[in-house]
């Protein structure tokens, strides 16, 4: 019969307490089980019922024991339960207390059910499979040659070859640069984390004009910085100059196919943003990478206007190539992409070595431009189709703006009924829509609407339930 054992590390009573919660545990003494009175332990365990009162005294007071009145003392109710969380780390707290932000309960339903192949998904920011080149990745992989040291860890930049080559896509682009002023990334929203870790204080502010792509992601809050969304008026340079104060701060935009909204800024709204940003030494994150999918020619990027520093610049292929690739690219002044380099080894040691080959080969043979051709193509004539639907079904209770590239057509219902009863009733009927506030939380008028992804099919029979829904609850 067990006993405590005078020589242990853990006192008298404390090895009593392991034993009866080994007890428990093990289902020897189940909920209701009686224990054996005080006097009797104590003759068992050759001890002071001073000593099995105290440690019963402690059980009672983690909720393992109760005492009924008359009775004696009984396992409680609970006690597995409490026993099975004891043993293990309390996830929960650790989860509320780290660092990253959770995403919306609707961004995460978004996330869960775009895996599922019966759900038509009328908001993906994503090309359609039947739009990615997949084919002739194939058949070009039979054309690159590897070298052993490409195929290895990535230098902290990137590929070399790939970062030349970008160099002489960028001219077209307007962009001059080297390769030592870029970095080769995991996607643009890489390129934003590293930037939130590497150039910002916390508590940084990070300006936006409203709705924002930045808030359906957390990159910025994440590491602590403050978003504040502002519009591109008359009044931007004493909104800016009054809300910065001596922070630092960073102005993250998307001028051309703006996400969500699909708008363009005018080559006026460039340069005015550009030279505010350089009057108050505020930099500017340029995120180009919808440019490729303009129906007609894209007006000059910021990153054009100056020879400064001012605008990094984040460009990307999962938009226009594969997004399964994972690459994309960030243009700073050398000091920045030396800083983004060095954390971005620490927290992935390069992006991949065959993805970034992959990329090469289509940039330096010509395909990746012939592909960009027949792509635009099949984006009009998807977009076209949608705006017939919208136009025959939806403009008594909405209104939109004929798309003028890229994958999303801003989509405006006269009554606020865009919210969370709207989006999980469709679910219902597998179909998945990106409401506009998940992208601005006062937004309950608007759902970008992606012609993008799903089948010319699949988007008829989609807008048909959205209709259908909307007519049973206006």
């Amino acid at each position: 019969m067990w006993k405590p054992y005078r020589y242990s590390h853990l006192t008298i009573h404390e090895q009593i307490v392991d034993w009866i919660k080994t007890r428990i545990g093990q289902g020897d003494w189940s909920v209701g089980t009686k224990l054996p009175t005080q006097r009797q332990l104590a003759v068992q365990f050759d001890v002071n019922r001073s000593t099995i009162q105290l440690a019963l005294d402690e059980l009672k007071a983690d909720g393992l024991l109760e005492s009924k009145v008359g009775s004696g003392v009984f396992v409680a109710n609970n006690s597995w339960n409490m026993l099975l969380d004891r043993a293990q780390p309390n996830w929960h707290q650790h989860i509320e207390s780290s660092i990253h932000k959770p995403n919306y309960h609707t961004i995460k339903l978004i996330n869960k059910y775009e895996q599922l192949d019966d759900i038509i998904r009328l908001g993906t920011g994503e090309l359609s499979p039947e739009l990615l080149p997949t084919k002739q990745i194939e058949l070009s992989l039979r054309s690159i040659s590897l070298e052993s040291k490409a195929i290895g860890y990535s230098s902290p930049q990137g590929s070399e070859k790939l970062r030349q080559i970008l160099c002489q896509y960028l001219k077209k682009r307007g962009i001059e640069t080297t390769p030592e002023n870029i970095l080769i990334v995991s996607g643009a929203l890489q390129a934003l984390q590293l930037i939130a870790m590497g150039l910002l204080e916390e508590g940084s502010i990070i300006f936006q004009e409203y709705p924002s792509y930045l808030n359906s992601v957390h990159p910025f809050q994440s590491a602590g910085m403050r978003m504040i969304s502002v519009s591109r008026d008359a009044e931007l340079t004493d909104k800016l100059r009054k809300l910065k104060g001596k922070r630092q701060s960073l102005f993250y935009c998307v001028p051309t196919l703006h996400n969500p909204t699909g708008d363009n800024w005018s080559l006026d709204e460039r340069i005015g943003l550009y030279n505010v940003c350089k009057e108050l030494q505020i930099p500017i994150i340029e995120d180009d990478v919808y440019h490729e999918l303009l129906f007609e020619s894209p007006l000059p990027a910021i990153k054009t206007f100056e020879k400064s520093g001012q605008v990094l610049y984040i460009g990307s292929v999962s938009k226009t190539l594969s997004p399964g690739l994972r690459i994309g690219w960030v243009v700073a002044p050398t000091p920045v992409i030396e800083r983004l380099a060095d954390i971005k080894m620490q927290t992935d040691y390069g992006s991949s070595a065959f993805s970034q080959e992959i990329v090469a080969y289509w940039f330096s043979s010509g395909l990746y431009e012939k592909h960009l051709i027949q792509l635009r193509e099949q984006l009009k004539r998807r977009a076209a189709f949608v705006e017939d639907i919208l136009e025959r079904q939806f403009k008594e209770i909405a209104s939109w703006k004929k798309s003028e590239g890229g994958f999303y057509i801003w989509l405006r219902f006269h009554e606020p009924i865009v919210n969370k009863a709207l989006f999980l009733n469709l679910l219902k009927q597998n179909v998945l829509i990106n409401p506009g506030y998940i992208y601005d939380t006062n937004d309950l008028h608007h759902i970008r609407l992606s012609y993008a992804y799903a089948s010319i099919e699949e988007l008829n029979r989609g807008l048909n339930v959205l209709l259908d829904l909307l007519t049973e609850i206006t």
